[in-house]
């Protein structure tokens, strides 16, 4: 069966990777393209903005034609909009924009009830195989006798406008729920006092080009656990959203996770 897929966010980095990674893949035929309305490559063939060979499929500011699965992959304040284009039409929807805000997400769990949505803060196969991994570090050492700090680290471009990244923030919320921290802080600067155990640590990077990296340190007296996962680019979350579309065109309305898609 082949999934007729759309993608919002297409003039963009991870648009246009899905665009070329999606454009090859026999079970998925690209059918829509979306962007901002002002982008200057409205109008033009979506295989042409993203490098490979022309589609026959124009770069447009709204949803159009016959459509099966919707990716998005763009920026928060535009992820509400295509959300509206998905309940009115009755389309899955994938969301792996980050950095919303509350209101979007309760619009997210709201929408679930009319059609399926798959909503992760990482595509990527490797980094919800890291979430289960932490979630089973702190289930066993979070009765160590002499106690665990957690600290995360998480390195991303500096073109990236969240932080921290909905990633890091989903590995506090693994961490929190199974050793049950109730502080959550984001950096560290002066005369700060002795570190409680109480709180996970966060530490934002933003560098260059790169991709993604998140660190879930568990650090005990004697002895430390790190868990890392990386992206050396960025074909790890399209494919993982490539995935989800396929999986969210064969569901039922409902809220589901990268676990869902990957059987985890």
């Amino acid at each position: 069966m082949v999934t007729l897929l759309a993608i919002h966010g297409a003039a963009g980095r991870m648009g246009k990777r899905l665009v070329a990674l999606g454009s090859v893949d026999p079970e998925l035929k690209i059918v829509a393209a979306v962007d901002y309305e002002k982008n200057p490559d409205i109008g033009k063939d979506a295989g042409l903005i993203a490098g490979v060979s022309e589609l026959g499929v124009l770069l447009t500011p709204t949803l159009r034609g016959d459509v099966q699965a919707v990716i998005d992959f763009s920026v928060p304040h535009a992820a509400e909009g295509i959300l509206d284009q998905c309940l009115s039409r009755k389309v899955p929807l994938v969301m792996a924009t980050t950095g919303l805000s509350n209101e979007v997400k309760a619009r997210l769990n709201a929408a679930s009830n009319e059609i399926p949505i798959v909503w992760s803060p990482s595509m990527s196969t490797t980094v919800n195989l890291a979430m289960k991994l932490v979630a089973m570090a702190g289930g066993v050492l979070k009765n160590m006798s002499s106690g665990v700090d957690v600290e995360i680290i998480e390195r991303h471009h500096r073109m990236k406008e969240d932080s921290p990244s909905g990633t890091a923030l989903k590995f506090g919320e693994i961490v929190a729920a199974t050793m049950g921290q109730t502080e959550h802080v984001h950096g560290r600067e002066g005369m700060v006092g002795k570190r409680p155990q109480t709180e996970i640590g966060y530490h934002a990077v933003r560098v260059g080009d790169n991709p993604g990296e998140h660190t879930i340190i568990f650090g005990l007296l004697g002895e430390t656990l790190e868990i890392n996962v990386k992206a050396s680019n960025r074909d790890c979350y399209a494919l993982g959203a490539l995935a989800a579309a396929k999986f969210a065109a064969k569901q039922k309305p409902g809220l589901y996770s990268m676990y869902d898609v990957l059987g985890l």
